[in-house]
């Protein structure tokens, strides 16, 4: 079910249309792949006793295999993946030892969490760069021995007690020759070397790859980084940096103020050379888009450039207004969709715009299951009460799922996760084939809660964005990014809202936009706690220039990735609050509810 190395890209769309034509039988052949592979594991053997699935006809696979496994969270498999990573090489995930270790970003549940990671996660990355690539090539294609202008970092790796190495997906990915071969197979490569990109300081990274990009600018076919909010963050930089790497390429140096690893140094001063007619040409572009507040930076600078590409969904939303102000008339194109236990789907139709993006299952990467989630006033069979806004539906294969339902999905994988809650929310928008695809909804357990209200990091982007919609109407300032706390220490308990701001804006504004906020929420137990008063009224904390930096530093120097940083949307984090609390220069309270 793996695609034929070194496929051309219309063979790799052929494969893939194959692949989800037939996608509901694909998922009983890669379950009992995954059984056959792993069924001597401790954990599985703990509920499959010595089931032989050999001997198990394809009708009854899924059904024994659902009937027999729970379902599971992280905290169910913690302790298995613990044991491993303190040494233990007995079968206890996975019938070959796992060693190593992925961490997740941590920015939805506060801490990060070890996840296996085996050759297999490698494997299903390039296979989904190379699918994509091949449906991108249809409506932007690209010039072979192009070259990509990434944004990407890796994190410092460290060994587990039990020698393990750990560090996130991205930076075992990029460290990988899976890396490699994505370039040679696509034919586009990326302007930065491994030491730029593995150095472990993503400011000193951002600059070389801002440098090598501008030196390779004519070569450059299209722009990307793991989320928008790497290439928000790159450009945010270039505002502040572009006559220092303007110097840089005229003389062919390395400003010794921003990198000072040898390695690093050594690495990008083997590709540069002395160009001061292009540094000019850069410097005179620059210094005519700084009056226009940077639009259209990036066509400007990489004239050849066809396309920017990045995960702009969930909680990258936020930052496309940016990153269409950066890109101009350029295309913005939606990554993949996926996490750090698994890839799930692959954008096929790239010329949709980021907000309407759907995500196509790739049905050979894990075993999907769907959990039907109903709103309280909805009907709904067989339901268990959840610690949200959502009733649950018993789990249903990839095969039986509807269109325009919402459901969590469930994944058994490769590497040592059976029946794993993954706490996302989608939405079946319709099918490709045989497979369906997907609009990512929220996160789970990223509620906003004091009372009987329950507000998704779905529902707290819309109300940002009317308060937002406000600030820009009456201001010329600009939302750098926000987050949210539910305060319940003092009651009655009510909503935190944090802002930080570009620009100046007077504060009957930020008192309209605290109003509208407030009364934007459309939550039923929301609308009604704040009536009767049971929730206080919505507060706005404007934080000074800079405090999401910090938090940024912050995550980053707890082990995190910029490739993996996402902003929390809401947090109830110590250390975060912290923060944002110092760094609050003005507050409003809200009086939409008098």
């Amino acid at each position: 079910m793996e695609p034929p190395p070194a496929l051309s890209n219309w063979d790799m769309i052929k494969w893939f249309e194959d692949l989800a034509e037939n996608a509901g039988p694909v998922q009983t052949q890669t379950l009992r792949r995954i059984l056959e592979l792993n069924c001597g594991a401790e954990y599985l053997k703990k509920w499959l006793g010595d089931i032989h699935f050999e001997d198990v006809d394809d009708d009854s696979i899924e059904s024994l295999f659902t009937s027999l496994v729970p379902l599971a969270s992280h905290s169910d498999l913690e302790p298995y993946i613990q044991r491993i990573a303190d040494g233990d090489t007995s079968p206890l995930l996975t019938q070959h030892p796992i060693t190593t270790l992925s961490l997740s970003s941590g920015t939805t549940e506060g801490r990060q969490k070890y996840v296996p990671f085996t050759c297999h996660s490698s494997k299903t990355t390039l296979q989904i760069f190379s699918i994509a690539a091949a449906y991108r090539s249809r409506d932007y294609p690209i010039r072979e021995g192009g070259r990509i202008l990434e944004f990407i970092y890796g994190s410092k790796r460290i060994k587990t007690k039990g020698g393990l190495t750990v560090g996130t997906a991205t930076t075992h990915y990029f460290a990988s020759e899976e890396f490699k071969i994505k370039q040679e197979n696509t034919k586009s490569f990326t302007c930065s070397p491994e030491e730029v990109i593995l150095s472990g300081d993503y400011k000193c990274s951002t600059y070389c790859h801002l440098l090598l990009g501008l030196f390779f600018s004519n070569q450059v076919e299209f722009i990307t980084s793991t989320f928008a909010y790497g290439i928000v963050q790159a450009f945010r930089s270039f505002e502040e940096l572009y006559k220092d790497l303007c110097n840089d390429i005229k003389n062919g140096t390395l400003s010794t103020s921003i990198i000072v690893s040898p390695k690093v140094r050594f690495s990008v001063l083997e590709i540069l050379s002395p160009n001061p007619c292009l540094a000019s040409k850069i410097e005179a572009i620059c210094e005519e888009l700084k009056e226009k507040e940077w639009f259209g930076v990036i066509p400007k600078l990489w004239p050849n450039a066809k396309y920017v590409y990045s995960i702009m969904t969930g909680s990258m939303q936020h930052y496309l207004k940016k990153l269409r102000h950066y890109a101009g008339e350029l295309a913005l194109v939606s990554a993949d969709y996926g996490s750090t236990e698994s890839w799930i789907g692959v954008n096929v139709d790239p010329t949709s715009p980021p907000e309407d993006v759907t995500f196509t299952v790739i049905p050979n990467f894990s075993y999907f299951e769907f959990i039907p989630l109903y709103r309280h006033n909805q009907d709904f069979t067989s339901a268990a009460a959840a610690d949200d806004d959502f009733m649950e539906g018993e789990p249903l294969p990839l095969s039986k799922v509807e269109v325009g339902q919402q459901y969590e999905i469930v994944l058994t994988t490769f590497t040592g996760l059976y029946r794993y809650r993954l706490g996302d929310v989608v939405e079946v928008a319709s099918f490709h084939k045989g497979t369906p695809k997907l609009n990512f909804i929220c996160r789970r357990k990223l509620i906003l809660t004091v009372n009987i209200d329950k507000n998704t990091e779905k529902d707290l982007q819309l109300v940002v964005e009317k308060g937002s919609q406000i600030l820009m109407s009456q201001s010329r300032a600009e939302l750098v990014d926000f987050t949210s706390h539910a305060h319940v220490e003092a009651q009655p308990g009510h909503y935190i809202i944090y802002w930080e701001i570009k620009g100046e804006v007077e504060e009957h504004v930020f008192q309209e936009c605290c109003g509208e906020m407030d009364a934007s929420f459309a939550d039923h137990g929301y609308i009604v706690s704040r009536r009767t008063n049971s929730i206080g009224p919505l507060e706005l904390c404007i934080v000074e220039r800079g405090t999401f930096k910090k938090i940024l530093d912050y995550f980053l120097g707890n082990g995190a990735a910029l490739s993996q940083f996402k902003t929390p949307r809401c947090t109830n984090n110590h250390f975060l609050l912290k923060i944002l609390n110092v760094c609050t220069m003005k507050r409003f309270h809200s009086t939409a509810y008098g």
